[in-house]
């Protein structure tokens, strides 16, 4: 049965991802005191394990707000605010599908890992053509360079895009795993 967000009941999980995002989303790639954004896990994370659209609408509100805030009140670079802006909703909509759908072909058991991977993979790599390819169209940051020159300089982004997002679900799945596994025991010897 998934579980779905309604006004009387929020879910730890779902207060965990929010506060996540809060924590990770100052620096895309993380600095010397900050963790990489976990934004892109947070979104397939959620589509994975809650069904209510209305988290979908709270996690893109609450990444824009930080956006603004980390902008105006802590010197973040605004260099990635472009009218390509708007299509981090449709990023953030492929992994929360990719999720999704996760969740309708498995179980969440083990077993599945390999094609929730593949999953994954496939999303995030969606998520980063739409966010990257709606830059280069629609800024006006990038210099006068053809699609095959931009797409050799943006490609040095990929690898750490990917493998943030990979190790971000991965750990926290695997949390999740102990967890279920913990409280299966203690519920076994009550």
């Amino acid at each position: 049965m998934q579980n779905t967000i309604s006004s009387t009941q929020i879910k730890p999980g779902i207060i965990f991802l929010i506060l996540l995002m809060g924590a990770t989303r100052f620096q895309h790639f993380g600095g010397t005191f900050s963790l990489p954004d976990a934004s892109l896990a947070v979104f397939f994370l959620a589509g994975l394990w809650f069904s209510g659209k209305s988290l979908f609408g709270i996690l893109l509100l609450e990444a824009g707000l930080i956006d603004y805030i980390a902008i105006t009140q802590f010197s973040v670079s605004d260099y990635c605010i472009s009218p390509a802006y708007v299509f981090l909703i449709p990023t953030y909509a492929a992994l929360w599908f990719g999720g999704r759908y996760c969740a309708k072909i498995s179980n969440q058991s083990l077993k599945h890992l390999p094609t929730q991977l593949v999953i994954l993979l496939v999303c995030t790599s969606v998520a980063f053509l739409i966010s990257n390819g709606s830059f280069y169209l629609l800024s006006d940051k990038i210099p006068d360079i053809n699609w095959a020159e931009y797409t050799s300089r943006v490609m040095q982004y990929y690898p750490p895009y990917l493998n943030y997002c990979i190790f971000y679900v991965a750990l926290i799945y695997g949390m999740k795993q102990l967890l279920s596994q913990i409280t299966f025991f203690q519920s076994e010897t009550r």
